[in-house]
């Protein structure tokens, strides 16, 4: 009697034991899989995100100087990067996770030769992404941007290579205000410029 219990006692352990090993070598993984790529200092500055260009390009916008009399707020082509995980969350329920982030890089037209800024390529006469020239990043974090309906906006220079290391967030007047303005609805992000956000057919 007294073996089989102390071979019960035994075989409980081991289960334990097990069990505990199982949920150590997962919730790492869980946590890592839950980060976002958003990191902050510890002033708040917000740290250039990396290995950007290798997320789901989203969509490139373009409002060149020569269509807007040389005064376009954004006169690049806006590439725009998210994350595979939120982008696949996004098409599931229609809003970004917490800590999604959005980068937007710049990219200058490519040496225009037309007074519209358009030059001719063996392709035909239209635009061409020339340098890179400047970056901003959007972070959604309901706890740290609530005052901006959960988004919070970074300009992390609008000039060449290389870009600053670190970015304080910029005032609501100056980026949050508009997507308030005018994609409030939408999760503050322009849907509609985004192919693969706005009709959600999948990849």
């Amino acid at each position: 009697m007294q073996k089989k219990q102390y071979l019960a006692a035994t075989l409980i352990a081991i289960a334990v034991i097990g069990t505990s090993v199982v949920l150590l070598r997962t919730q790492p993984v869980i946590a890592q899989a839950q980060r976002s790529a958003a990191v902050f200092t510890s002033d708040g500055k917000m740290q250039l995100p990396t290995g950007y260009r290798a997320w789901v390009f989203v969509g490139a916008p373009l409002t060149p100087n020569a269509l807007n009399n040389g005064q376009a707020n954004f006169p690049e082509y806006h590439h725009v990067y998210v994350e595979k995980k939120n982008v696949d969350e996004y098409l599931k329920t229609g809003s970004f996770p917490e800590g999604t982030v959005f980068v937007k890089e710049l990219t200058r037209v490519l040496n225009p030769t037309f007074p519209d800024g358009s030059r001719t390529e063996p392709s035909g006469r239209g635009y061409f992404n020339g340098e890179y020239n400047g970056i901003d990043v959007t972070v959604k974090d309901s706890k740290r941007f609530a005052k901006t309906n959960n988004w919070g906006f970074f300009t992390f220079g609008h000039h060449p290579l290389p870009y600053d290391g670190t970015a304080a967030e910029k005032p609501a007047s100056e980026c949050a205000g508009c997507h308030i303005a005018y994609v409030a609805k939408t999760d503050m992000t322009w849907i509609q410029f985004y192919p693969l956000l706005r009709d959600k057919k999948g990849y």
